[in-house]
């Protein structure tokens, strides 16, 4: 299956959403969503990792192209990743379909 998209999903302690996207369009991103949660991680998982787990998270969703992935990811890891006080982590996931896309190149369906 070859996917034209790839939805990028970012989760970061609060107040770093700022560097994700930052970073993400520093790689070619456009944009993103940004969505307030709250992480469930345990003490156990603080101890065997040695960070402090902050609840309150946010959350960015990126649609990128699936040739930007690796790009975005590794922009991410850099300035948002586990060493870094945004304590964040990333991963992508294909996607199928996506309608609401546009790109500059491309004329919509029944414009001329």
């Amino acid at each position: 299956m070859d996917c034209k998209y790839e939805a990028i999903f970012c989760i970061v302690n609060e107040g770093f959403s700022g560097a994700v996207m930052d970073a993400a369009r520093s790689a070619g991103a456009t944009g993103g969503t940004i969505t307030r949660s709250r992480g469930t991680a345990s003490a156990e998982v603080e101890k065997t990792f040695g960070v402090t787990v902050s609840s309150q998270k946010e959350m960015v969703i990126i649609l990128a192209e699936a040739d930007k992935r690796n790009r975005i990811l590794r922009a991410l890891y850099s300035a948002v990743g586990l060493n870094t006080p945004g304590h964040g982590i990333a991963f992508a996931m294909p996607v199928d379909e996506a309608v609401g896309v546009f790109r500059e190149k491309e004329t919509p369906e029944g414009s001329e």
